[in-house]
């Protein structure tokens, strides 16, 4: 008998080692640099919100974030890369709005949207905008209604990939104007505004962080915001609904991590990127961006994944919207 309290003495110092060593890794945490995925090409919002927060929680934690841009495939190839990683905290993917519309787009996705990823936080909003070139000869939304319904099939518009918020927002533009003008594809937003620049294109949708500057410069005017209200960073710029009736949509970005995440972890580091968003300094340069910082709990932001799934899928099969 004494031998077996000795043995279930020893094994109950061993927890108490293990678990008191487990605690303080994750007190610890992060001991090395974190990397975060940026499934689009650098300069466009997902690049510009990532880089903005990776610095303030980067000195919230004594820690380099790096950031690292793998574009491709409307967000799948970073997301992969994502699915794989280990879930301990040190890989995590600031997603757009596609996130949740990818398993419509890409029949045989190489992973599940929901199984395989630790929602973390939603991290902010923003409007989608119609823009032109300064010396555009579209001066209104309503413009370019009328041009496209005198020629169908003769203006195109540029996007940042198949089934992203900036695609979507011209599909319903088309659906409810009762229009037909070319979607143009690209690996972000940032080189559909290059093209758009260059002639390439006549119109873009592009979402508030990206568009920016272009339209502080003067070399890119906005004929319309995509949301339900004016954006509070260009109120002089109508709506689309204002001209097209029941049109509304927006652009969000949130935090996610590998699935299997410890839920300990995923909290701390929702807290922490909550926190930065919370300070002045991320608010006032997002909100200069054109961004509305949010912050939210896990849970929040994994009822948004889900009630965006459901709110876009109909819409994207009914309308034949295929990944290329």
């Amino acid at each position: 008998m004494r031998r077996l309290i000795q043995i279930a003495a020893i094994a109950a110092a061993m927890m108490m080692m293990m678990a008191g060593g487990l605690a303080f890794a994750e007190s610890a945490f992060p001991e090395k640099p974190v990397h975060i995925f940026v499934p689009y090409a650098p300069g466009g919002g997902v690049d510009v919100l990532a880089r903005t927060l990776g610095d303030a929680v980067s000195r919230q934690w004594g820690q380099s974030i790096v950031i690292e841009n793998r574009p491709g495939a409307g967000g799948v190839v970073a997301s992969q890369a994502l699915a794989s990683a280990t879930p301990d905290g040190y890989t995590l993917i600031v997603v757009a709005s596609g996130h949740a519309t990818n398993p419509f787009l890409y029949p045989k996705l190489p992973y599940d949207t929901f199984k395989n990823f630790t929602p973390i936080s939603l991290l902010a909003s923003s409007a989608n905008i119609l823009l032109v070139r300064a010396d555009s000869p579209f001066k209104t939304l309503s413009d370019v209604i009328a041009q496209a319904k005198t020629k169908p099939g003769g203006l195109s518009f540029g996007h940042s990939g198949n089934g992203t918020s900036t695609h979507l927002a011209g599909e319903l533009l088309k659906s409810l104007a009762k229009i037909d003008i070319e979607a143009i594809p690209y690996k972000g937003g940032a080189p559909a505004i290059n093209d758009l620049l260059g002639g390439q294109i006549p119109m873009s949708f592009n979402n508030g962080p990206e568009s920016v500057g272009q339209l502080e410069a003067g070399t890119l005017r906005a004929l319309a915001v995509t949301t339900a209200s004016r954006a509070p960073f260009l109120p002089n710029v109508p709506t689309i609904g204002e001209i097209v009736p029941g049109y509304e949509l927006e652009v969000w970005w949130g935090l996610l991590g590998p699935g299997g995440m410890p839920p300990d972890l995923v909290a701390r580091i929702s807290q922490d990127f909550v926190a930065a968003l919370n300070t002045d300094a991320v608010k006032q340069r997002l909100t200069r961006l054109g961004a509305t910082p949010i912050g939210s709990t896990p849970q929040a932001f994994d009822a948004k994944i889900h009630a965006d799934y459901e709110k876009w899928g109909p819409i994207i099969t009914a309308g034949g919207i295929k990944a290329e």
